[in-house]
């Protein structure tokens, strides 16, 4: 396989990515046929996978603009992927002009393209590190040189929680962010869950076991799961819910079934 010039010489271009195939979903060009294989074979148990990952975007999305509006003029994107189309830095500078954000990726494609997409961008910048390694995320030369922790911030985390295995302590690790964030601050928040999926469990299983079987477990947590991220917030209205019921643009009625799979939700720090 040839490896192309945005590829870092570091990666293995044989081995499946989540991020690549999250990248594939999106109908993004920053995947190779393994991550291309992998994302087709999930698909063949749970078809509705491109829909799922659109609608969390859409409220990814509706979720800036709505930190954008309350005057948060600092994001910070822990677990942000491979930029496609519509990303944090372009909505929220749409928003408010020169608001700052800080991508956090421990995939190296993504570090790399993000670096390439931020290279003119001075308010907007990226980190190479990990969630389950809060003080290195918040210590990092371009949190310190982007980010007032004494001002409020949007934390997002957005399809990055069900990656983390309960071993790992998630909710330590969003709590030690939340300790680190300032009244005010937003943490914005999807996550997988089987609830909602217009499929058996059984069958959805299917797709999980692919990521089983690439090394990438997806924890498929319970609505109740969820909410314990959210401790020593105040949730915004509506809620925890399916993330087209998240102040939707436009009537949800209209959304495909595989949209309501899992939840999102905003809360707010006092």
């Amino acid at each position: 396989m040839e490896r192309p010039a945005w590829a870092p010489r570091s990666i293995d271009i044989s081995v499946p990515s989540v991020s690549r195939m999250y990248d594939y979903y999106l109908g993004g060009s920053h995947n190779f046929e393994v991550d291309r294989e992998a994302a087709r074979r999930a698909m063949e148990f749970m078809p509705g996978l491109p829909k799922i990952m659109q609608a969390n975007r859409a409220f990814m999305r509706r979720a800036v603009r709505y930190a954008a509006s309350q005057g948060v003029t600092q994001f910070l994107d822990i677990g942000s992927g491979i930029p496609t189309f519509g990303n944090v830095h372009e909505v929220a500078q749409a928003a408010r002009p020169g608001a700052r954000v800080v991508y956090v990726d421990h995939d190296p494609v993504a570090v790399a393209h993000s670096q390439a997409v931020l290279e003119a961008n001075d308010d907007a910048g990226v980190v190479a590190a990990d969630l389950r390694k809060p003080q290195e995320i918040l210590r990092s030369p371009e949190v310190e040189r982007l980010i007032d922790l004494n001002q409020p911030v949007a934390l997002l985390l957005v399809a990055i929680l069900h990656f983390v295995e309960d071993e790992d302590d998630p909710y330590g690790a969003v709590a030690e962010l939340r300790e680190a964030l300032a009244p005010g601050s937003l943490l914005v928040l999807t996550h997988a869950s089987y609830e909602g999926i217009p499929l058996p469990p059984e069958r959805a299983g299917g797709a999980v076991d692919v990521y089983e079987g690439i090394r990438n477990p997806l924890i498929m947590r319970s609505r109740e799961e969820i909410a314990r991220f959210f401790e020593g917030y105040d949730m915004v209205e509506p809620g925890l819910v399916a993330m087209p019921r998240w102040r939707p643009d436009t009537a949800t009625e209209d959304e495909d079934p595989y949209a309501f799979s899992g939840f999102a939700g905003v809360g707010r720090t006092a």
